[in-house]
């Protein structure tokens, strides 16, 4: 069995290939520089590099995998929540494949992806969550606690009512000067600085649900504040603003976390979501996961960010319920759109 999983739902157009097992063949990723001089994603910029990308990305997914594209069982492909223009290309590329071949298609979303990236195995040996397992799912659009009860079966206990933590993150840094994506830089800066140097908002939302738009507007006038009384303060407190504004994001992730591990009993825990690649972050789960007994998975860097191998096995969880999609299934840009 051959799965062939394609990736294309913001700037980043991906294709890799699972065999059976959920065991890794090849991950080939092709990164768009061009947004980087724009501070942000440009969404029509987007489709049109994926249109140039995908045909290369996706052969060298097959070759690297050592198949013929015959051999194919079913093509995967991230069907939404996205850009609507980077997710038509990747769609409608792989309806014409699997038409061509012959194989089913199976729609994936991108969200849950990124929760099944835990089972991808780069050997048979790589250890995978039993479920139920709890996964803190934080990324530039979403930030979400869940309760995984199987591949099929999730529940989303907690999320944010405004913002994402992946936003604040690059938000903050962009007001600071610093290139897009600015979450890396963040993170290598606040290596450097002061967690304690600042104290920023942090919100108080009952129950399981984040917020961090007040964290934002509280770095603004912060920023806002210190820059009237002295014009180079962001270049002498960057390390230490970065530093401070880490560790607040990070404790209110992990409030929620720890709360959430109390109300549902469940011992494992995983990351996932291109937040999950943030230093502070990891260490925080697996220090959590340390002092309280708990079981820690904490992805490896290169699948945390948008990768088509977590599109491959969620499509082969799909192929083996036989969940396959129709051809006139349209990509969505928001769940429920």
């Amino acid at each position: 069995m051959y799965i062939l999983g394609i990736e294309s739902s913001c700037d980043d157009t991906s294709a890799a290939v699972i065999a059976d097992g959920g065991l890794l063949l090849s991950n080939v990723i092709a990164s768009q520089s061009v947004h980087e001089e724009y501070g942000g994603v440009v969404p029509e910029l987007a489709s049109r590099a994926h249109q140039q990308n995908i045909v290369p990305v996706v052969d060298a997914a097959i070759r690297r995998a050592g198949i013929e594209r015959g051999e194919l069982s079913a093509i995967a492909f991230t069907r939404g929540p996205g850009l609507i223009g980077s997710l038509l290309v990747g769609t409608s590329f792989a309806k014409g494949l699997s038409l061509g071949l012959r194989v089913p298609m199976v729609d994936v979303n991108h969200l849950q992806a990124h929760v099944l990236a835990h089972f991808i195995k780069e050997t048979p040996q790589t250890e995978v969550p039993e479920f139920p397992y709890l996964c803190l799912l934080v990324s530039g659009g979403n930030s979400q606690i869940i309760v995984v009860r199987s591949a099929r079966d999730m529940e989303i206990i907690g999320r944010t009512i405004d913002d994402a933590a992946g936003e604040a993150f690059d938000k903050c840094a962009k007001v600071m000067g610093l290139p897009y994506p600015g979450g890396p830089h963040i993170d290598r800066l606040a290596a450097e600085g002061d967690p304690e140097a600042f104290r920023f908002a942090r919100p108080r939302i009952e129950g399981l649900d984040y917020s961090f738009s007040g964290l934002k507007t509280s770095f603004l006038y912060t920023l806002r504040d210190n820059l009237r009384t002295d014009p180079d303060f962001i270049e002498k407190r960057r390390a230490d603003l970065a530093a401070s504004l880490q560790a607040t994001i990070i404790a209110i992730l992990m409030n929620k976390l720890e709360k959430a591990v109390d109300m549902t009993g469940i011992t494992t825990v995983a990351i996932g979501g291109g937040v999950s690649a943030n230093s502070g972050v990891r260490n925080a789960v697996a220090a959590m996961c340390e002092r309280r007994g708990l079981k820690a998975f904490i992805p490896e860097r290169k699948f945390t960010t948008d990768n088509a191998a977590m599109v491959a096995i969620a499509g082969y969880f799909k192929y083996l319920d036989s969940d396959f999609c129709p051809y006139n299934a349209v990509p969505y840009a928001r769940i429920g759109s």
